[in-house]
């Protein structure tokens, strides 16, 4: 039991650190960019904010438990 939770959250802290190398080269790479398209976000409705977040997380979630089998 100890065991599969050691995998859940080593298997929970790489997506993370896989969230922040992916954000960070994002920002170091087009910054002028990115604040562009904040703007943007702001005229976004917040349903499909919230939507197109839990899709996009549970997208995640997925492709990484596929990669690990």
């Amino acid at each position: 039991m100890a065991a599969q939770l050691l995998q859940v959250l080593t298997f929970a802290l790489i997506g993370f650190c896989l969230i922040l190398i992916v954000e960070g080269l994002v920002y170091a790479l087009f910054p002028d960019k990115m604040k562009a398209l904040l703007k943007r976000v702001t005229e976004v409705p917040v349903t499909a904010l919230r939507s197109g977040g839990l899709i996009a997380a549970v997208g995640g979630f997925g492709l990484l438990w596929l990669i690990r089998l």
